[in-house]
């Protein structure tokens, strides 16, 4: 019985372990098909990126895997590819891409080979970064002492929107847009800036400069000088015989400001031009092909009526300007105050604005057309358009008189007059005159035979001698011939004086 059992034991055992093999053996010979997939982009730059493929099955096993890649759908290794040089088993694998163009689109697709061929995860896409943009800088021309015209050219926008273009520049080499630059548009292709408010006799560096998405780029540097930044025009026209050479009327601009500007009486307005020289040399700037346009070659300058004109002129894009103005006094000082002017008259003799009028302590300014548009105050010790108010200390009848006869140097004066001279019994101390209507100053005095002239405020600083009856400003001391009563008058009005002896 016991041999029985262990016979039994034995058989049993050998099934089970007939059973097992079998099942180990099916098991080994059950192999998933190769499979793998591409599952994201990581590093993207504008000339590279990194693609992770996933193998999801081996199957047989691989010889190669990696990333093939294209501009086109669909990519196969017969197109771009990159074979996986690690040795890491899992699943995983990072295949770097190089060399790629900016802004690109492209396909990849994970591929594995193996004795069955190969095998493509699925399609992904992506579009490399843009770079910055290739600018050029075209060549500067300094079209005065104070302005200069150029430009620029953006050949290659990087592959993305040209946000902001233009130039740098300024006095030291190599200028960013941390300092000094114009805004010239947006978009590719040549573009013009003008630059303004430069200085004279000055050397300029200039770069082009282009922005995107990748940032700002910049074009070869260029550099110019500035010419003498002041420029002088003189009127020559009927009104003063077509005589450059006795021109007295003149127009000049700053060092900082390329307008040329100016005042002028034209009491002929049927023809005139701006000269540079006090000849006919040139260039000489007439009429334009439309109203308000100068050209070097253009017929006669003409205005609709004569008056005392205040002129603009700007050289770089030969456009002019011509207001007719005519000037009063304004302030807390004068009769009506802030309210309204007091008219002033123009005396062409003097050159000078001049209204006499009663003043209290206060402030005036000067105005045009009895408008604020253009009116003058003083700053830093000059009269400026728009200046400070003008204080008036000690109340009294006055000659408010303005001075705009020479460009960018205007002057102003609250006057009363005297006379002095050994005439009147020493050159040390003014006999006082007193206003009357018109603008007129008058005196009745004894005079002993000397000489005599007319000064303002008890001071050399405003002084006429004069001849023939006509005042001069700092003239000739004015004879008198014999001693005697004489009544004098001094016309600021037409700048004339009489000597009447009573």
């Amino acid at each position: 019985m016991k041999k029985l059992a262990l016979y039994k034991l034995l058989i049993s055992f050998f099934v089970i372990a007939g059973i097992i093999t079998a099942c180990t053996k099916d098991e080994e010979d059950v192999k998933l098909n190769s499979r793998l997939t591409t599952s994201e982009v990581l590093n993207l730059k504008s000339d590279s990126a990194t693609v992770i493929g996933f193998v999801v099955a081996q199957g047989d096993g691989f010889s190669e895997k990696g990333v093939c890649y294209s501009t086109s759908t669909e990519p196969t290794i017969e197109n771009s590819k990159v074979v996986y040089e690690g040795t890491d088993t899992k699943a995983t694998f990072n295949v770097p891409i190089g060399g790629l163009n900016y802004a690109t689109k492209y396909y990849a697709r994970a591929y594995a080979t193996g004795s069955n061929g190969t095998i493509y995860g699925k399609q992904i896409e992506f579009t490399t970064l843009p770079v910055k943009p290739t600018v050029t800088t075209a060549a500067f021309t300094a079209t005065t002492g104070t302005t200069a015209k150029g430009g620029g050219n953006i050949t290659n926008t990087g592959g993305a929107d040209i946000t902001a273009r233009g130039v740098v520049y300024g006095t030291a080499q190599n200028p960013t847009v941390e300092g000094n630059k114009t805004t010239d548009g947006t978009g590719s292709g040549a573009f013009t800036s003008e630059l303004s408010n430069l200085k004279g006799l000055t050397t300029y560096y200039v770069r082009a400069y282009a922005t995107n998405v990748a940032g700002t780029s910049y074009g070869p540097e260029v550099s110019f000088t500035t010419p003498q930044a002041i420029v002088t025009l003189w009127i020559a026209g009927a009104y003063q015989g077509w005589n450059p050479g006795g021109a007295k009327d003149s127009l000049m601009n700053s060092a900082t400001d390329q307008i040329v500007q100016g005042y002028a009486d034209i009491t002929d307005p049927n023809g005139f031009k701006f000269v540079s020289q006090k000849n006919w040399d040139g260039p000489n700037y007439g009429a334009g092909d439309a109203a308000g346009k100068l050209s070097t070659s253009g017929d006669n300058l003409s205005l609709g009526s004569a008056g005392y004109y205040h002129f603009n002129i700007n050289l770089a894009n030969l456009t002019y300007t011509a207001t007719k103005t005519t000037w009063g006094v304004i302030g807390s000082s004068t009769a009506d105050q802030w309210n309204s002017d007091q008219n002033m008259v123009y005396s062409s003799a003097l050159r000078q604005w001049v209204a006499t009028i009663p003043l209290t302590a206060g402030e005036i300014k000067f105005r045009a057309n009895d408008d604020w548009g253009l009116n003058y105050g003083v700053k830093d010790g000059k009269v400026q358009a728009g200046g400070d108010n003008i204080p008036v200390a000690t109340p009294g009848t006055y000659s408010v008189m303005l001075d705009l006869s020479e460009p960018l140097k205007y002057k102003y004066s609250v006057t009363q007059w005297g006379l002095i001279g050994d005439a009147t019994g020493g050159w040390s101390t003014d006999l006082n005159m007193t206003p009357g209507a018109n603008n007129t100053w008058t005196i009745t005095t004894d005079l002993v035979a000397g000489e005599i002239k007319f000064r303002a405020n008890d001071s050399w600083d405003i002084n006429y001698g004069g001849s023939a009856g006509n005042l001069a400003k700092g003239g000739a001391n004015i004879a008198i011939a014999a001693a005697g009563n004489y009544t004098i008058t001094l016309n600021l009005a037409d700048g004339t004086y009489t000597v009447q002896q009573n």
